[in-house]
């Protein structure tokens, strides 16, 4: 909103000195960001900036540790880049096998997480359930306890019951990290819902299934995406419970990138970084888009 103009000095201090706050705020958190993303291009394998790129050297950047990410573990990384070697990159390039192991671990949880938070959203938006706000706590939880204790107590709970160091055991725990995000979103999404649409499609004849999935499902599909798209995001950067409930085999990425720090400093792990920085932000960009489209559908004017 614009300072209006019969405004005081007080008022006017308020308004520049909230802004100028929230600006240096804006830059501690995303200061991080933007000094990763040039490093990724250093041609020395160094965490620094060198005299080079400061002066802004052609020389001084390089794509090597992107080519990296490919061929680290490699058979044969020398050889000519036909379609031998892209096979032994897909089967031994540690970076690629990590990657395969998110999206795989990432994509499933995900499922898992759309379908029961969807249907446990669907429970809690109906007034006359009982326990309702007590049921939203337990199921929310996994977003306010310290996500030690959960991987801990994951850790504990699969040793007993044989799911430790297997990937339905990570594919579990992540999904109970994501369930969170679908219950609010489509919750949020519910709140603007006409249920009189519903009852009237149950006059007319029309079973409960195709209630939900003709009715119901399209109006309510961009919360689900969006919770989808939280899910799978927190997934895909998770280290800690794949950390105690993983085993060495289960790389991925977050838990490579771990694994590099500790043994092997390379600046490929800003590589990778950068790489997950874009790609989170393409993600939330498109939870945005969708969010705008929802509120549209409900007939909300986007802020």
């Amino acid at each position: 909103m614009a300072l209006p103009i019969y405004a005081t000095p007080l008022d006017r201090l308020t308004y520049y000195g909230f802004r100028i706050f929230c600006g240096l705020v804006f830059l501690f958190l995303i200061a991080p960001i933007l000094i990763i993303i040039p490093l990724s291009f250093n041609a020395e394998p160094y965490f620094t900036y060198t005299k080079a790129m400061l002066t802004l050297d052609p020389a001084a950047f390089s794509m090597r540790w992107y080519d990296r990410l490919l061929t680290f573990g490699m058979a044969n990384p020398d050889a000519p880049r036909d379609m031998a070697w892209w096979w032994d990159v897909w089967n031994n390039a540690q970076w690629v096998h990590a990657a395969k192991n998110s999206i795989i671990i990432g994509v499933s949880s995900t499922i898992l997480a759309t379908v029961l938070g969807t249907i446990a959203a669907l429970g809690l938006s109906k007034k006359e359930m009982p326990f309702r706000k007590l049921i939203m706590a337990l199921l929310i939880s996994p977003m306010i306890v310290p996500l030690i204790i959960t991987a801990t107590g994951l850790f504990f709970f699969y040793s007993a019951t044989g799911l430790a160091h297997t990937y339905i055991g990570i594919i579990m725990a992540h999904a109970t990290l994501g369930i969170p995000f679908v219950i609010i979103t489509v919750t949020a999404t519910l709140v603007g819902f006409d249920h009189s649409l519903t009852r009237a499609a149950a006059n007319l004849g029309a079973p409960p299934s195709t209630i939900f999935f003709k009715v119901m499902l399209p109006l309510i599909t961009p919360g689900v995406i969006s919770g989808a798209l939280f899910a799978f995001v927190t997934s895909f950067d998770e280290v800690v419970v794949v950390l105690f409930v993983g085993s060495f085999d289960q790389q991925t990425i977050p838990r490579q990138m771990w694994n590099g720090i500790r043994e092997q400093i390379s600046p490929s792990i800003l590589a990778a970084a950068t790489i997950l920085v874009l790609f989170s932000i393409a993600l939330l960009t498109a939870v945005e888009l969708l969010r705008r489209r929802s509120e549209r559908l409900r007939g909300v004017t986007p802020a």
